[in-house]
């Protein structure tokens, strides 16, 4: 079958990648299978790179805390702090210790420079940003840091009377910051605090924040700037969304985890939306998170199902959003071995690439009726491609062999972290 297949692979390039579609999409989205793994963000930044001196991108967006990712995209733009202050600082998951993540951080900054001292305006210049909350698969954070950054921005623009509270009263009803992270509350909803009194308040007040955000928004673009304005509606749209996730934590339904999960794809999201805004951008993350049909995993023995972020966005964006996902062969080092040849990577792995982009609907119609029987990883952190699907996504990178990688221990692993 590998023969009658052979004519949908294509070099792992962003020319292949983009003849698969019809017109340059807005959001173009990589996933991956797996996390923490540099031969595969090796492959992302080097299709990055195409993509911005061949198709015009400016912005990669990653599967990290989109808070944090402010620090990184103020190194990448203005040179502020220090690459190993970045690295520690503005990658969330533990993923700032990856080498490859390092070198895309430190290539976006020199190609600014070069940028700068060529004289290029300041839209060619490249952005970085995170689209994840500021969750980990413990804990969320505290809605602090985006509440009062929203409310300061506000407080120093507008009439104190349009405000609906001051700094101290939302610091009273915050309280202490670990009230908000402890870990037992993802496995107690008991010990959370989202349900609270004060967190109700704090979700009527931050409600009350976005709304007036966005009345003053001629105000305070022609105040400030438009990235000034842009950056506000992130927090501000950040502390919504955390407020609404602790609250789906403090619940005692079997709706909960379900809940949780699309709360966080629903924050992904609408920070993909606001990336689009700003112009063509490539942006990475677990296949689940990008997919265009619903997402499915099992946690604490629970079958869950929700729409991922790339439903989502792909259902208000259109052919604007596409989305290549990536399937592997091996990855020994953690016990997964040579694909069975009837599943979709058993079929790429007899192709003599050792990386190559496939044309998944293409490949679909090859295959016909001849469904590909689905893949049974032995490790827990590959989700391998479900053959049901294979139509669904625009392409398939496909990876023969993932060596081991470099990325230090304790980085997070998973199959949707």
């Amino acid at each position: 079958m590998a023969t009658d297949i052979k004519d949908t692979a294509h070099a792992v390039e962003a020319a292949a990648v983009m003849r698969l579609l019809p017109a340059r999409p807005r959001l173009l989205a990589l996933g991956e299978p797996t996390h923490g793994e540099d031969a595969l963000l090796d492959l992302r930044n080097e299709l990055f790179r195409q993509l911005v001196e061949q198709e015009g991108y400016r912005t990669i967006a990653i599967e990290s805390d989109c808070m944090m990712g402010l620090v990184v995209d103020d190194y990448v733009t203005s040179g502020t702090g220090t690459l190993d202050e970045v690295m520690e600082q503005g990658i969330s998951h533990g993923w700032g210790t990856s080498a490859a993540n390092r070198e895309l951080v430190r290539w976006m900054r020199a190609y600014n420079v070069r940028a700068h001292n060529d004289g290029r305006p300041a839209s060619e210049r490249l952005r970085f940003a995170g689209f994840d909350g500021p969750l980990e698969i413990t804990h969320a954070a505290s809605p602090r840091k985006a509440l009062i950054a929203l409310h300061g921005y506000l407080a120093a623009r507008v009439d104190a009377d349009l405000l609906p509270c001051t700094a101290d009263t939302l610091d009273r009803l915050l309280g202490a910051d670990d009230r908000w992270t402890n870990p037992a509350a993802m496995r107690d909803p008991s010990r959370s605090t989202g349900q609270s009194a004060e967190a109700g308040q704090l979700r009527l007040l931050a409600d009350d924040l976005v709304a007036l955000l966005d009345a003053q928004t001629p105000h305070l673009i022609a105040a400030t700037s438009r990235d000034d304005w842009d950056r506000a509606r992130l927090y501000g749209r950040t502390a919504l969304g955390l407020l609404r996730y602790h609250y789906w934590m403090a619940d005692t339904s079997p709706a909960r985890m379900t809940r949780l999960v699309g709360v966080r794809d629903q924050m992904m999201a609408h920070n993909l939306l606001a990336v689009a805004a700003r112009g063509p951008a490539l942006i990475h993350a677990h296949n689940s998170h990008l997919q265009r049909e619903k997402s499915t995993m099992r946690m604490g023995g629970m079958p869950l199902e929700w729409w991922s972020a790339g439903a989502l966005v792909g259902a208000q964006l259109g052919e604007e959003y596409a989305v290549v996902a990536t399937a592997l062969g091996t990855i020994r080092h953690q016990g997964v071995d040579t694909p069975p040849p009837d599943t979709v990577e058993g079929l790429l792995y007899a192709l003599p690439e050792d990386r190559c982009v496939i044309d998944a609907p293409r490949l679909a119609t090859a295959l016909g009726d001849t469904r590909p029987a689905p893949r049974v990883s032995a490790w827990f952190g590959y989700a391998p491609l479900d053959p049901a699907h294979l139509a669904d996504s625009d392409g398939i990178v496909f990876v023969k062999d993932v060596p081991q990688s470099q990325i230090a221990p304790g980085g997070a692993v998973g199959p949707n972290l």
